[in-house]
Formats: structure tokens, sequence, C-alpha cells
């Protein structure tokens, strides 16, 4: 099975010199995902900039607009960690374009990947923590306002919590937002997701994994979605540079397939985004990266097999 996997050069920007987000991974993933054949000699698949009208329907329309005609106050620009620019605009309407097209290749093929996403800290008025537009968000609503799904899950493992997502989705029952994080990181006034799991620093793989295995299963159950968006964030990683919890690279292995492969054994179609990862080695935090497009690939597979 070939997993289908989203990717547009715009989803780099220039950043200054020496900042704290490594910008220039996206374009690794996508080199890396190249090199190992990771689409099984198909191309990507290419996304539009999202418009306006997408947007919107999970952000504030004053802040959209903002974004769009580069008037973002300072005070926000501060929140999100840069000035939005013509590149940095564009690079969040492809990134959520991206998330887009993700979902509906996952409702099409039952499993597909972004090679960016996952900007869960912006909320409804306005961005924060690197985040400009909640692509799982938007495309959540998107596809709830063409009709192709009436529920949906949101599975993040990012270890930064997704206040931004909880606050969206805060009085919306159609949406199930799980959160599993380290308790003591960024943000520090956190948001109640639906069911949050608040890690202690430096939580090894196997207890990491069997927490996860004891929730996800009755999240499943009880949200009943009719698409799961995975943020498959690799700062977990015990070596990370934002992280705080003590995941190695065969645990971040091992949960992304044991997500994946739940997820998909019950029928439910499911949508990946890249999520945090942070270092100044691009190649190492790309190859980390990575560690999603190959369990899916994996998992798909086996489900083709079975």
């Amino acid at each position: 099975m070939t997993v289908p996997i989203v990717h547009h050069p715009g989803y780099c920007a220039v950043l200054p010199a020496n900042h704290r987000f490594p910008m220039d991974k996206f374009r690794a993933v996508a080199d890396f995902i190249l090199q190992e054949d990771l689409l099984q000699g198909r191309p990507f698949h290419k996304p539009r900039a999202a418009p306006f009208e997408w947007v919107a329907l999970a952000h504030d329309p004053r802040y959209v607009d903002q974004v769009f005609s580069l008037s973002v106050p300072k005070a926000v620009s501060r929140e999100i960690g840069f000035d939005i620019l013509e590149d940095i605009a564009a690079r969040a309407r492809y990134a959520t374009g991206g998330t887009v097209l993700t979902g509906y290749l996952a409702l099409e093929h039952g499993l597909a990947c972004n090679t960016a996403g996952g900007s869960h800290h912006a909320r409804w008025a306005h961005g924060a923590g690197f985040c400009v537009f909640n692509d799982v968000a938007v495309a959540i609503r998107v596809m709830q306002a063409d009709g192709v799904i009436k529920r949906a899950l949101v599975i993040d493992l990012d270890v930064h919590q997704g206040d931004g997502t909880a606050d969206i989705f805060r009085r919306d029952e159609s949406v199930f937002t799980f959160s599993m994080h380290a308790r003591k990181n960024y943000p520090v006034r956190k948001v109640p997701s639906n069911h949050d799991a608040e890690l202690p620093d430096g939580m090894p793989d196997n207890s990491y994994l069997a927490l996860l295995e004891a929730r996800l299963r009755s999240i499943l159950e009880a949200s009943r979605p009719d698409i799961v968006f995975y943020n498959a964030g690799v700062d977990p990683w015990e070596g990370d540079r934002l992280g705080r919890l003590g995941l190695s690279r065969n645990g971040l292995k091992r949960r992304d397939l044991f997500v994946i492969g739940t997820v998909r054994k019950l029928g439910i179609p499911l949508a990946g985004v890249l999520g945090g990862g942070y270092g100044e080695d691009i190649d190492e935090l790309a190859d980390r990266h990575l560690t999603l497009h190959r369990a899916a690939l994996a998992v798909g597979n086996d489900c083709a097999a079975g």
C-alpha cells in the first residue's frame, strides 16, 4: 500500500539566524522521504494555500484578516514568536491547506500524512508558540462544513499541551481533544482538553506507552470519530531541545506504530501531521520526524496484507 504524503515547497520560510524554530526541517523531511522512497515511486500530493474562508471557520475573522494583510499587531507577533511577513503568512496557509488535503486523502485511502502541520498553540483569536493558524482545527471545520465528517478525534502527543486546539473546540461536542504532554512544559496556562494526560519530567518509554495504551482505547470508544487527526510531535524524545520527557527513538517508533495501528484496526481514517521537534542538527531532526511516515507505511502494508 502507498500512503499518500502531502508536501509543498512553501512549507519553508525565512527566519532570523539562530531562531529557535527549525524551519529548514520541513525541506529536509521531504528530501529524506524521497531518499528512502517512502512514496514508492509516487509524487507528493501538493496542496493549495488555504483561502480566507477556510481559515475563518476556526479562527476569528479579524485575526485571519490581520495575517492575510500582514498587519498582525506586535503583541501578537511576539506571542507567536516571529513577525508575520509575506513568506511566513504564505507558509501558514500552505501548511493549513496541506492538513486539509491530508484529511481528505485519509478519508479516501484510510491513511495519509503531511510533512508539516500540528500548529496546536494557535487559538481562536490569535496565534502563539510558533503557530500562526491551527491547521488541524481548520481541516476539521472544513470537512464538517463540506458534510464529509460529523465527529473527529484529535490525538495530540506533542510534548507541549494542545491548548489552542482545546480552546477552539472547548464548547463543541462533535470534536474530542486528547493531549498527552509534559506537565511542566509550555504553555504555562493550559486550556483543558476533553482528556489531558499530564506527565512528569523524564517519563521513559515503557511507562509512557503503558499509559497511552490505557487511555487511547477508551477515548476511541467514547469519541466515536469519523476521522482521527494525529499530532505525532517528536519532542517527547529524551534529547529534544525543548522537551522534558524521556522517550528513546525506539519509543517514538513504538508510539506511532501503536497509535496508527490501533486506529486503523478499527477502520477509522487517520491523518498524520508532523507536530513539534527541536534541535540544531536538522538532519537528525528530520530523520526523527520520519518516524511518523515510516510507521504509517508499515501499518498500511500490514493492513493491505491482512
